[in-house]
C-alpha cells in the first residue's frame, strides 16, 4: 500500500529542519510541485523525498540545475540508469573540486602557520631568538 500521507508546508519544514520560505523557494524553482487542497498547499511523500534529495545535493555543493537534472531523470527513466550515470559523473566532478579546495586550504594553512612562526619569532627578545648559522 502506497504511503498517502500529506504534509502542510509548516509540517514539512519542521520535519526537514528548514523554513517554510525555503520550501516555497524550491517550489518556485520547480523542484517540487505540491498539490492544493482548497487554498492550502499539501506536500506528498514524494515531495518530501525530493526535498531530502535537494537538501542533500545542496549540502554536497551541487547546483540547483544539476539537482533538477537528476530529479528529472528519476521521473523519465524507470530503470534509473541514466540518473545513476549522471550522478556518478556529478559526484566525480564535485569530488575533484573538493580535493582541489582541500589542497588549496592545506597550502594556505601552511603559509599562515609560517607567517605566525615568523611573527612570534620577531616578538621574542633578541637574546631568545634562534641564531642563524654564520656564513663560512
Amino acid at each position: 500500500m502506497a504511503d498517502t500521507r500529506l504534509y502542510t508546508v509548516t509540517e514539512l519544514a519542521k520535519e526537514l529542519g528548514m523554513t517554510a520560505r525555503a520550501i516555497r523557494f524550491y517550489e518556485d524553482k520547480g523542484l517540487i510541485a505540491p498539490q492544493r487542497v482548497g487554498t492550502t498547499r499539501v506536500y506528498s511523500v514524494r515531495d518530501r523525498a525530493r526535498m531530502i534529495l535537494i537538501l542533500r545535493g545542496k549540502r554536497l555543493g551541487f547546483s540547483l540545475s544539476t539537482i533538477r537534472e537528476y530529479l528529472d531523470l528519476y521521473d523519465a527513466d524507470i530503470t534509473q540508469h541514466a540518473q545513476l550515470r549522471l550522478l556518478l559523473t556529478a559526484v566525480g566532478k564535485r569530488r575533484d573540486q573538493l580535493v582541489a579546495q582541500r589542497q588549496a586550504i592545506d597550502e594556505a594553512l601552511a603559509e599562515l602557520d609560517d607567517i605566525a612562526r615568523q611573527a612570534e619569532t620577531a616578538l621574542q627578545p633578541v637574546e631568545q631568538r634562534p641564531r642563524r648559522a654564520a656564513n663560512r
